[in-house]
């Protein structure tokens, strides 16, 4: 005869009871309102550079339209890759997302193994669209476009200009204006812009393309614009164009998280980049860096990546070094 008695009744009731407990108070967790805690943003660049500059100017604002506190986090290498890697195996909770720019998702990919690629990232928001320039070096022997062709051409190989990296948006676009003039040059990759604008200062190269925001904060001359018209925060430069180079090209940027973010946090993230990248604040230190806010929303972020990195994939075979 089985005995029952009033102590195993509760204990079978509080056995029953636990995992609906657990279940509820992970309900409970997975309901509460995000972000409940700092948010860590990856800038897949060293400081000094266009990315870590415009996600600078961007933090505050960010903050505070989210609620909690954005803690930027550089992550330098490879060309973008290390950084943006590190992003891609995230857990995707909202709490560590990265402000990359195209070249290591655009162009990395179809130049080097990665471990990531288009579609292991959540597309949040675009932040910037910033027109390249063309920068010269403190001591480069020339000082516009016409000088420069004229000094590779008489000295071939003589021309040192650098880079943030094989392959990057900056990289082939210095590139093209070269091969368009038949000009060689010997190339430098930098970690990234920082570094780049440092050895420019030092006399270590004599060009290099990037974004307006670096000769601002540097003080380097610019010779050029890549795009279709002079730029408000440079008419005195002439574009690429008018010199005899029809090439134009812009470094973009904006707000990935890892693949499987849930909607709801990233709808929360995307309405918070909105209200960031039109505030009066980012947009003041946007202007003080020659930089261009420019919001779209997730979908329109990614479909434009996505059309970029098909045709940065023929330029980089047009110029003998797309991997197979």
């Amino acid at each position: 005869m089985i005995r029952i008695t009033r102590k195993s009744l509760l204990r079978g009731a509080a056995g029953l009871l636990t995992p609906a407990l657990v279940a509820s108070s992970g309900m409970v967790r997975a309901q509460e309102r995000f972000p409940a805690r700092a948010v860590q943003m990856i800038v897949p660049y060293p400081p000094g550079g266009n990315t870590d500059l415009m996600a600078r100017a961007l933090q505050p604002a960010l903050t505070e339209a989210l609620g909690q506190s954005v803690v930027i986090v550089n992550r330098g290498g490879a060309s973008g890759t290390i950084g943006d890697a590190e992003v891609a195996r995230a857990r995707p909770d909202g709490y560590t997302i990265g402000l990359s720019p195209n070249a290591p998702l655009t162009t990395q990919t179809h130049l080097v193994p990665v471990s990531y690629s288009l579609d292991s990232f959540r597309f949040l928001c675009l932040v910037y669209d910033n027109p390249q320039v063309l920068v010269l070096g403190r001591e480069a022997p020339f000082r516009d476009i016409a000088g420069m062709i004229a000094f590779g051409r008489r000295q071939p190989e003589a021309l040192v200009y650098g880079s943030p990296g094989q392959g990057s948006t900056q990289h082939i676009l210095i590139a093209r204006l070269l091969r368009h003039a038949g000009v060689e040059g010997l190339h430098v990759p930098f970690t990234g812009a920082g570094p780049m604008a440092q050895a420019a200062l030092s006399g270590q190269i004599m060009a290099f393309v990037e974004s307006p925001s670096i000769p601002v904060s540097t003080g380097l001359p610019v010779a050029g614009v890549f795009s279709a018209e002079r730029i408000a925060a440079l008419l005195d430069v002439p574009t690429v164009t008018e010199a005899g180079y029809p090439i134009i090209g812009s470094s973009a940027g904006g707000l990935v998280a890892p693949a499987g973010l849930a909607d709801n946090v990233a709808a929360a993230i995307q309405r918070a980049c909105k209200t960031a990248v039109g505030s009066e604040s980012f947009r003041t230190a946007a202007a003080r860096l020659n930089s261009v806010p420019s919001f779209t929303d997730g979908a329109e972020f990614q479909e434009r990546f996505m059309s970029e990195s098909k045709s940065n994939r023929q330029v980089l075979q047009d110029l003998g070094i797309a991997r197979e």
